[in-house]
Protein backbone atom coordinates (compact mmCIF):
# COMPACT_ATOMS: atom_id res chain seq x y z
CA UNK A 1 0.00 0.00 0.00
CA UNK A 2 1.20 3.97 -0.56
CA UNK A 3 0.90 5.85 1.91
CA UNK A 4 -0.43 9.67 1.41
CA UNK A 5 3.56 10.63 2.12
CA UNK A 6 3.72 9.89 -1.25
CA UNK A 7 1.79 12.48 -2.58
CA UNK A 8 2.97 15.16 -0.22
CA UNK A 9 6.16 14.54 -1.30
CA UNK A 10 5.03 14.66 -5.35
CA UNK A 11 3.20 17.95 -4.47
CA UNK A 12 6.66 19.56 -2.60
CA UNK A 13 8.88 18.63 -5.58
CA UNK A 14 6.23 18.81 -8.44
CA UNK A 15 4.41 22.18 -7.73
CA UNK A 16 4.88 24.32 -10.70
CA UNK A 17 6.32 27.92 -10.26
CA UNK A 18 3.71 29.41 -12.79
CA UNK A 19 0.85 27.43 -10.89
CA UNK A 20 1.57 28.72 -7.71
CA UNK A 21 1.61 33.01 -9.38
CA UNK A 22 -2.39 33.15 -7.54
CA UNK A 23 -0.99 32.44 -4.26
CA UNK A 24 1.99 35.16 -4.13
CA UNK A 25 -0.04 38.00 -2.84
CA UNK A 26 -0.81 36.17 0.46
CA UNK A 27 2.78 34.83 0.55
CA UNK A 28 3.84 38.59 0.43
CA UNK A 29 1.55 39.39 3.12
CA UNK A 30 2.14 36.65 5.22
CA UNK A 31 6.04 36.78 5.05
CA UNK A 32 5.92 40.38 6.28
CA UNK A 33 3.59 39.57 9.10
CA UNK A 34 5.80 36.72 10.05
CA UNK A 35 8.52 38.43 10.53
CA UNK A 36 7.15 41.41 12.27
CA UNK A 37 5.86 39.11 15.08
CA UNK A 38 9.28 37.10 15.57
CA UNK A 39 10.82 40.59 15.45
CA UNK A 40 8.61 41.89 18.20
CA UNK A 41 8.84 38.17 20.06
CA UNK A 42 12.64 39.31 20.54
CA UNK A 43 10.61 41.40 23.40
CA UNK A 44 8.84 38.35 24.65
CA UNK A 45 9.10 36.10 27.84
CA UNK A 46 12.71 34.72 28.20
CA UNK A 47 13.26 35.31 24.15
CA UNK A 48 16.97 36.67 25.26
CA UNK A 49 17.49 34.01 27.73
CA UNK A 50 16.79 30.80 25.05
CA UNK A 51 19.04 32.62 22.50
CA UNK A 52 21.49 32.53 25.30
CA UNK A 53 20.56 28.79 26.23
CA UNK A 54 21.04 27.49 22.58
CA UNK A 55 24.17 30.05 22.27
CA UNK A 56 26.01 27.87 25.02
CA UNK A 57 25.05 24.57 23.56
CA UNK A 58 27.67 24.90 20.70
CA UNK A 59 29.34 26.70 18.27
CA UNK A 60 28.05 28.42 14.58
CA UNK A 61 27.37 31.02 12.82
CA UNK A 62 25.62 30.04 10.43
CA UNK A 63 21.80 31.73 10.71
CA UNK A 64 21.03 34.82 12.95
CA UNK A 65 18.08 35.59 15.25
CA UNK A 66 15.69 37.79 14.58
CA UNK A 67 16.15 41.83 16.14
CA UNK A 68 19.01 41.23 17.82
CA UNK A 69 21.17 39.24 15.36
CA UNK A 70 23.17 36.74 17.57
CA UNK A 71 24.66 34.22 15.24
CA UNK A 72 23.47 30.55 16.18
CA UNK A 73 24.04 27.12 14.16
CA UNK A 74 21.33 26.92 11.80
CA UNK A 75 18.81 24.09 13.93
CA UNK A 76 19.55 26.78 16.95
CA UNK A 77 18.41 29.80 14.59
CA UNK A 78 15.70 28.57 13.61
CA UNK A 79 14.13 27.08 17.10
CA UNK A 80 14.85 30.81 18.36
CA UNK A 81 13.22 32.41 15.33
CA UNK A 82 10.12 30.21 15.80
CA UNK A 83 9.77 30.81 19.45
CA UNK A 84 9.65 34.47 18.98
CA UNK A 85 7.36 34.23 16.70
CA UNK A 86 4.87 32.57 19.03
CA UNK A 87 5.38 33.53 22.03
CA UNK A 88 3.23 36.57 21.77
CA UNK A 89 0.35 34.47 20.08
CA UNK A 90 0.46 37.06 17.50
CA UNK A 91 1.26 34.98 14.31
CA UNK A 92 -0.95 33.96 11.55
CA UNK A 93 -3.12 30.97 11.61
CA UNK A 94 -4.95 28.54 8.73
CA UNK A 95 -8.35 27.96 11.02
CA UNK A 96 -10.04 25.10 9.53
CA UNK A 97 -6.37 23.61 10.50
CA UNK A 98 -6.30 24.80 13.85
CA UNK A 99 -2.54 25.40 13.07
CA UNK A 100 -0.11 28.45 13.04
CA UNK A 101 0.95 27.48 9.89
CA UNK A 102 4.23 30.23 8.91
CA UNK A 103 5.55 29.84 12.36
CA UNK A 104 8.14 26.94 11.55
CA UNK A 105 7.54 27.30 7.60
CA UNK A 106 9.61 30.73 7.62
CA UNK A 107 12.07 30.42 10.23
CA UNK A 108 13.37 27.12 9.07
CA UNK A 109 13.25 28.41 5.37
CA UNK A 110 15.21 31.48 5.70
CA UNK A 111 17.67 29.55 8.14
CA UNK A 112 18.72 27.56 5.59
CA UNK A 113 18.31 30.37 2.96
CA UNK A 114 20.99 32.29 5.17
CA UNK A 115 23.64 28.99 5.72
CA UNK A 116 23.46 27.36 2.06
CA UNK A 117 22.71 30.80 0.08
CA UNK A 118 21.83 30.97 -3.52
CA UNK A 119 17.93 31.54 -2.53
CA UNK A 120 16.37 33.94 -4.52
CA UNK A 121 12.93 35.88 -2.96
CA UNK A 122 10.56 34.06 -5.60
CA UNK A 123 11.76 31.06 -4.35
CA UNK A 124 11.46 31.57 -0.69
CA UNK A 125 7.96 32.74 -1.59
CA UNK A 126 7.07 29.35 -3.05
CA UNK A 127 9.01 27.42 -0.65
CA UNK A 128 6.05 29.35 2.06
CA UNK A 129 3.47 28.32 -0.43
CA UNK A 130 4.54 24.78 -0.25
CA UNK A 131 4.96 24.51 3.52
CA UNK A 132 2.04 25.97 4.57
CA UNK A 133 -0.32 23.52 2.29
CA UNK A 134 1.13 20.79 3.65
CA UNK A 135 1.18 21.95 7.25
CA UNK A 136 -2.64 23.15 6.23
CA UNK A 137 -2.91 19.87 4.62
CA UNK A 138 -2.26 17.56 7.76
CA UNK A 139 -4.61 20.13 10.20
CA UNK A 140 -7.42 20.07 8.07
CA UNK A 141 -7.47 16.30 7.52
CA UNK A 142 -7.61 15.38 11.46
CA UNK A 143 -10.90 14.85 12.45
CA UNK A 144 -10.26 14.71 16.17
CA UNK A 145 -9.24 16.73 19.20
CA UNK A 146 -6.07 18.22 19.85
CA UNK A 147 -4.12 15.81 21.94
CA UNK A 148 -0.24 16.77 20.49
CA UNK A 149 0.29 20.60 19.76
CA UNK A 150 -0.75 20.46 16.42
CA UNK A 151 0.84 23.85 15.00
CA UNK A 152 3.88 22.39 16.30
CA UNK A 153 3.29 19.02 14.92
CA UNK A 154 2.23 19.83 11.07
CA UNK A 155 4.77 22.70 11.18
CA UNK A 156 7.44 20.61 11.47
CA UNK A 157 6.30 18.89 8.27
CA UNK A 158 5.65 22.45 6.76
CA UNK A 159 9.16 23.29 7.19
CA UNK A 160 10.73 20.16 5.97
CA UNK A 161 8.37 20.73 3.07
CA UNK A 162 9.77 24.37 2.38
CA UNK A 163 13.55 23.50 3.00
CA UNK A 164 13.30 20.44 0.47
CA UNK A 165 11.49 22.75 -1.73
CA UNK A 166 14.68 25.11 -1.32
CA UNK A 167 17.30 22.33 -1.80
CA UNK A 168 15.40 20.87 -4.61
CA UNK A 169 15.25 17.50 -3.13
CA UNK A 170 13.89 14.36 -5.16
CA UNK A 171 10.71 13.24 -4.23
CA UNK A 172 12.53 10.13 -2.47
CA UNK A 173 14.60 12.07 0.15
CA UNK A 174 11.51 13.82 0.30
CA UNK A 175 9.52 11.05 1.92
CA UNK A 176 12.49 10.38 3.43
CA UNK A 177 12.74 13.80 5.06
CA UNK A 178 9.49 13.69 6.51
CA UNK A 179 10.31 9.78 8.24
CA UNK A 180 12.98 11.65 9.83
CA UNK A 181 11.00 14.53 10.92
CA UNK A 182 8.17 12.16 11.87
CA UNK A 183 10.14 10.40 14.41
CA UNK A 184 11.25 13.63 16.23
CA UNK A 185 7.88 15.28 16.89
CA UNK A 186 7.08 16.83 19.57
CA UNK A 187 4.90 18.94 21.98
CA UNK A 188 1.48 17.75 23.56
CA UNK A 189 -1.58 20.25 24.20
CA UNK A 190 -0.55 20.22 28.37
CA UNK A 191 1.64 23.07 28.00
CA UNK A 192 -1.42 24.73 26.53
CA UNK A 193 -3.51 23.84 29.26
CA UNK A 194 -1.11 25.05 31.75
CA UNK A 195 -0.51 28.34 29.63
CA UNK A 196 3.10 27.12 30.31
CA UNK A 197 5.91 29.18 27.88
CA UNK A 198 6.94 25.46 27.09
CA UNK A 199 4.06 26.21 24.10
CA UNK A 200 6.26 28.25 22.03
CA UNK A 201 9.28 26.26 22.84
CA UNK A 202 7.33 23.11 21.23
CA UNK A 203 7.23 25.62 18.06
CA UNK A 204 10.94 26.12 18.53
CA UNK A 205 11.66 22.32 19.49
CA UNK A 206 9.79 21.19 15.94
CA UNK A 207 11.42 23.66 13.71
CA UNK A 208 15.64 22.30 15.26
CA UNK A 209 13.89 18.98 14.34
CA UNK A 210 12.76 20.07 10.81
CA UNK A 211 15.95 20.93 10.34
CA UNK A 212 18.17 17.95 11.77
CA UNK A 213 15.68 16.05 9.48
CA UNK A 214 16.97 17.63 6.10
CA UNK A 215 20.59 17.66 7.04
CA UNK A 216 19.81 13.92 7.71
CA UNK A 217 18.81 13.26 4.49
CA UNK A 218 21.28 15.23 2.68
CA UNK A 219 23.61 12.87 4.47
CA UNK A 220 21.72 9.72 3.56
CA UNK A 221 19.93 8.48 6.90
CA UNK A 222 16.04 6.89 6.36
CA UNK A 223 13.35 6.25 7.90
CA UNK A 224 9.94 3.83 7.71
CA UNK A 225 7.71 4.97 4.93
CA UNK A 226 4.20 4.39 6.20
CA UNK A 227 4.23 7.59 8.37
CA UNK A 228 0.84 8.89 8.28
CA UNK A 229 -1.01 5.79 7.74
CA UNK A 230 0.63 2.99 9.29
CA UNK A 231 -0.44 1.57 12.00
CA UNK A 232 2.05 3.39 14.16
CA UNK A 233 1.39 6.37 11.91
CA UNK A 234 0.29 10.15 12.54
CA UNK A 235 -3.09 9.81 12.29
CA UNK A 236 -2.99 6.78 14.69
CA UNK A 237 -0.44 8.00 17.26
CA UNK A 238 -0.38 12.01 17.11
CA UNK A 239 -3.91 12.96 15.71
CA UNK A 240 -6.81 10.13 16.83
CA UNK A 241 -8.04 9.43 13.56
CA UNK A 242 -8.02 11.58 10.23
CA UNK A 243 -8.90 11.63 6.87
CA UNK A 244 -6.18 12.66 4.76
CA UNK A 245 -6.30 10.43 1.05
CA UNK A 246 -8.54 12.63 -1.31
CA UNK A 247 -6.69 16.18 0.49
CA UNK A 248 -3.88 14.66 -0.55
CA UNK A 249 -4.20 13.99 -4.32
CA UNK A 250 -6.03 17.33 -4.57
CA UNK A 251 -3.29 19.35 -3.75
CA UNK A 252 -2.19 22.35 -6.07
CA UNK A 253 -5.96 22.09 -7.32
CA UNK A 254 -5.40 25.71 -5.04
CA UNK A 255 -3.21 27.09 -2.32
CA UNK A 256 -3.71 27.23 1.50
CA UNK A 257 -1.60 30.07 2.21
CA UNK A 258 -4.57 32.23 0.70
CA UNK A 259 -6.81 30.35 2.96
CA UNK A 260 -4.52 31.77 6.66
CA UNK A 261 -5.88 34.69 9.49
CA UNK A 262 -4.03 37.47 10.37
CA UNK A 263 -4.30 37.90 13.77
CA UNK A 264 -4.99 41.92 14.27
CA UNK A 265 -4.69 40.96 18.38
CA UNK A 266 -1.81 39.40 20.63
CA UNK A 267 -3.82 36.83 21.95
CA UNK A 268 -4.86 33.54 21.24
CA UNK A 269 -6.86 32.91 18.10
CA UNK A 270 -9.73 31.14 20.02
CA UNK A 271 -9.95 34.65 21.82
CA UNK A 272 -10.70 36.67 18.55
CA UNK A 273 -14.10 36.34 17.65
CA UNK A 274 -15.25 37.16 21.34
CA UNK A 275 -12.92 40.48 20.93
CA UNK A 276 -14.84 41.30 18.22
CA UNK A 277 -18.07 40.84 19.76
CA UNK A 278 -17.03 42.55 22.83
CA UNK A 279 -15.66 45.39 20.44
CA UNK A 280 -18.84 45.91 18.34
CA UNK A 281 -20.98 45.40 21.68
CA UNK A 282 -18.87 48.47 23.86
CA UNK A 283 -19.54 50.89 20.94
CA UNK A 284 -22.85 49.60 19.37
CA UNK A 285 -23.77 51.22 16.09
CA UNK A 286 -26.23 54.16 17.36
CA UNK A 287 -24.83 55.31 20.35
CA UNK A 288 -23.10 58.27 20.82
CA UNK A 289 -20.58 56.93 23.89
CA UNK A 290 -19.09 53.81 24.80
CA UNK A 291 -21.29 51.37 27.07
CA UNK A 292 -19.96 51.51 30.67
CA UNK A 293 -18.25 48.39 31.57
CA UNK A 294 -18.93 49.53 35.16
CA UNK A 295 -22.46 49.15 34.34
CA UNK A 296 -22.63 45.62 32.71
CA UNK A 297 -24.58 43.35 35.46
CA UNK A 298 -23.34 39.92 33.58
CA UNK A 299 -22.03 38.40 30.24
CA UNK A 300 -22.19 35.29 28.67
CA UNK A 301 -19.81 33.67 26.04
CA UNK A 302 -22.06 30.73 23.60
CA UNK A 303 -18.94 28.97 21.76
CA UNK A 304 -18.29 25.91 20.16
CA UNK A 305 -16.14 22.84 22.12
CA UNK A 306 -12.34 24.12 21.11
CA UNK A 307 -12.97 27.26 22.17
CA UNK A 308 -13.61 26.61 25.79
CA UNK A 309 -11.13 23.84 25.66
CA UNK A 310 -8.09 26.39 24.61
CA UNK A 311 -9.55 29.75 26.00
CA UNK A 312 -11.57 29.11 28.70
CA UNK A 313 -9.36 28.88 31.52
CA UNK A 314 -10.45 31.04 34.72
CA UNK A 315 -9.05 34.30 35.26
CA UNK A 316 -7.05 35.01 37.89
CA UNK A 317 -4.92 37.97 39.30
CA UNK A 318 -1.56 36.24 39.23
CA UNK A 319 -1.55 34.51 36.01
CA UNK A 320 1.56 34.04 33.76
CA UNK A 321 1.83 35.45 30.01
CA UNK A 322 1.00 32.87 28.71
CA UNK A 323 -2.18 31.44 30.52
CA UNK A 324 -3.49 35.65 30.29
CA UNK A 325 -3.01 35.54 26.67
CA UNK A 326 -5.14 32.41 26.61
CA UNK A 327 -7.99 33.84 28.92
CA UNK A 328 -10.93 34.95 27.36
CA UNK A 329 -12.62 36.10 30.22
CA UNK A 330 -9.46 38.20 30.71
CA UNK A 331 -9.43 39.37 27.29
CA UNK A 332 -12.75 39.98 26.66
CA UNK A 333 -12.69 42.64 30.11
CA UNK A 334 -9.61 44.13 28.11
CA UNK A 335 -11.86 44.93 25.08
CA UNK A 336 -14.65 46.17 26.73
CA UNK A 337 -12.58 48.93 29.28
CA UNK A 338 -9.95 49.47 27.40
CA UNK A 339 -11.19 49.32 23.24
CA UNK A 340 -8.79 46.86 22.10
CA UNK A 341 -6.14 44.46 23.20
CA UNK A 342 -2.40 45.72 23.32
CA UNK A 343 1.01 43.92 24.23
CA UNK A 344 1.10 45.55 27.60
CA UNK A 345 -2.48 44.30 28.34
CA UNK A 346 -0.05 41.25 29.45
CA UNK A 347 2.19 41.98 32.25
CA UNK A 348 1.36 41.38 36.47
CA UNK A 349 0.22 44.98 37.20
CA UNK A 350 -2.13 44.65 34.24
CA UNK A 351 -3.83 41.50 35.56
CA UNK A 352 -4.16 42.98 39.29
CA UNK A 353 -6.67 46.00 37.55
CA UNK A 354 -9.30 45.73 39.68
CA UNK A 355 -11.74 47.17 37.52
CA UNK A 356 -10.41 44.28 34.65
CA UNK A 357 -10.44 41.43 37.37
CA UNK A 358 -14.13 42.61 38.50
CA UNK A 359 -15.64 42.47 34.67
CA UNK A 360 -13.84 39.04 33.88
CA UNK A 361 -15.47 37.82 36.44
CA UNK A 362 -19.37 38.63 35.38
CA UNK A 363 -18.42 36.56 32.80
CA UNK A 364 -19.72 32.81 32.00
CA UNK A 365 -19.10 30.46 28.91
CA UNK A 366 -21.70 28.38 27.59
CA UNK A 367 -20.50 25.56 25.00
CA UNK A 368 -22.84 24.43 21.84
CA UNK A 369 -22.39 22.11 19.29
CA UNK A 370 -19.77 18.85 18.83
CA UNK A 371 -17.02 20.09 16.03
CA UNK A 372 -13.73 19.49 17.83
CA UNK A 373 -12.32 22.09 15.40
CA UNK A 374 -14.46 24.62 14.94
CA UNK A 375 -13.31 28.29 15.92
CA UNK A 376 -16.85 29.67 15.09
CA UNK A 377 -19.30 30.48 15.64
CA UNK A 378 -19.71 32.32 18.54
CA UNK A 379 -22.37 35.20 20.31
CA UNK A 380 -21.53 36.79 23.34
CA UNK A 381 -25.06 38.77 25.34
CA UNK A 382 -24.31 41.35 28.00
CA UNK A 383 -26.83 42.28 30.40
CA UNK A 384 -26.81 45.83 31.76
CA UNK A 385 -27.30 46.63 35.39
CA UNK A 386 -31.06 48.11 33.81
CA UNK A 387 -32.17 45.05 33.24
CA UNK A 388 -31.18 45.78 29.21
CA UNK A 389 -29.19 43.38 26.86
CA UNK A 390 -27.09 43.53 23.50
CA UNK A 391 -26.10 41.03 21.77
CA UNK A 392 -23.74 40.24 18.84
CA UNK A 393 -23.17 37.12 17.09
CA UNK A 394 -20.23 36.26 15.01
CA UNK A 395 -19.25 34.18 12.19
CA UNK A 396 -16.48 35.46 10.00
CA UNK A 397 -13.72 36.53 12.52
CA UNK A 398 -11.63 39.57 11.90
CA UNK A 399 -8.59 38.69 10.01
CA UNK A 400 -10.13 35.67 8.32
CA UNK A 401 -9.87 36.00 4.23
CA UNK A 402 -13.95 36.87 4.51
CA UNK A 403 -13.34 39.45 6.72
CA UNK A 404 -9.54 40.76 6.30
CA UNK A 405 -7.55 43.30 8.07
CA UNK A 406 -6.86 45.64 5.14
CA UNK A 407 -3.60 46.35 4.31
CA UNK A 408 -3.20 49.83 6.04
CA UNK A 409 -4.09 47.82 9.52
CA UNK A 410 -1.53 44.86 8.47
CA UNK A 411 1.43 47.83 8.04
CA UNK A 412 0.63 49.40 11.09
CA UNK A 413 0.61 46.23 12.74
CA UNK A 414 4.18 45.50 11.45
CA UNK A 415 5.45 48.34 12.26
CA UNK A 416 3.99 49.14 15.38
CA UNK A 417 6.10 45.49 15.93
CA UNK A 418 9.32 46.82 14.94
CA UNK A 419 9.15 49.42 17.11
CA UNK A 420 8.19 47.37 19.97
CA UNK A 421 11.84 45.19 19.81
CA UNK A 422 14.25 44.23 22.13
CA UNK A 423 16.37 46.12 19.43
CA UNK A 424 13.76 48.40 17.51
CA UNK A 425 14.29 48.44 13.75
CA UNK A 426 14.83 52.10 12.31
CA UNK A 427 12.24 53.72 10.31
CA UNK A 428 14.04 53.47 7.62
CA UNK A 429 15.06 50.18 8.06
CA UNK A 430 11.21 49.10 8.64
CA UNK A 431 10.44 50.35 5.18
CA UNK A 432 13.39 48.97 3.71
CA UNK A 433 12.27 45.72 4.93
CA UNK A 434 8.34 46.18 4.12
CA UNK A 435 9.59 47.13 0.15
CA UNK A 436 11.75 44.19 0.15
CA UNK A 437 9.01 41.75 1.00
CA UNK A 438 6.36 43.44 -1.62
CA UNK A 439 8.76 42.76 -4.51
CA UNK A 440 10.29 39.38 -2.97
CA UNK A 441 9.88 37.94 -6.60
CA UNK A 442 12.61 40.61 -7.60
CA UNK A 443 14.27 39.70 -4.53
CA UNK A 444 18.02 38.09 -6.28
CA UNK A 445 18.88 37.08 -1.97
CA UNK A 446 16.25 35.60 0.56
CA UNK A 447 18.86 36.35 3.06
CA UNK A 448 18.23 39.91 2.66
CA UNK A 449 15.19 40.25 4.49
CA UNK A 450 16.97 39.03 7.49
CA UNK A 451 19.63 41.21 6.97
CA UNK A 452 16.47 44.07 7.27
CA UNK A 453 15.48 42.41 10.48
CA UNK A 454 18.18 42.92 12.64
CA UNK A 455 18.40 46.45 14.46
CA UNK A 456 21.40 48.05 12.73
CA UNK A 457 23.88 49.69 15.30
CA UNK A 458 23.63 53.13 15.46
Amino acid sequence: MTDAIEALAAHVTGARSADMAPAMPAARAFILDTLGVGIVGSNGPKARDLVSAYAAMGAGTDARVWSTGEHLPTAMAAACNSYQVHCQEYDCVHEEAVAHVMTIVLPTALAIAERDGGVTGQSLAEAAIIGTDIAATLGVAAKSGLRFFRPATVGAFGGVAAMGRLLELSQDEMVQAFSLVYGQLCGTMQAHTEGSGLLAMQMGFNARNAVTAIDLTRAGFTGPVNILEGDFGYFRLIEDGGTIGDLATRLGESWRIAEIAHKPFPSGRATHGIIDACLALRAPEGRDNPVDPARIAHIRMTVPPLINHLVGREPREEMAINYARLCARYVASCALIGGTIALDDFNDAAYRRAGHQALANRMAIKVVGDDPNALAPISVDIVMDDGSELSKSVSDVYGTPANPMSRNAQLAKFRGNCAGAAAPLSANQVEALIAAVETIELLPDAGRLVDLSIAQEA
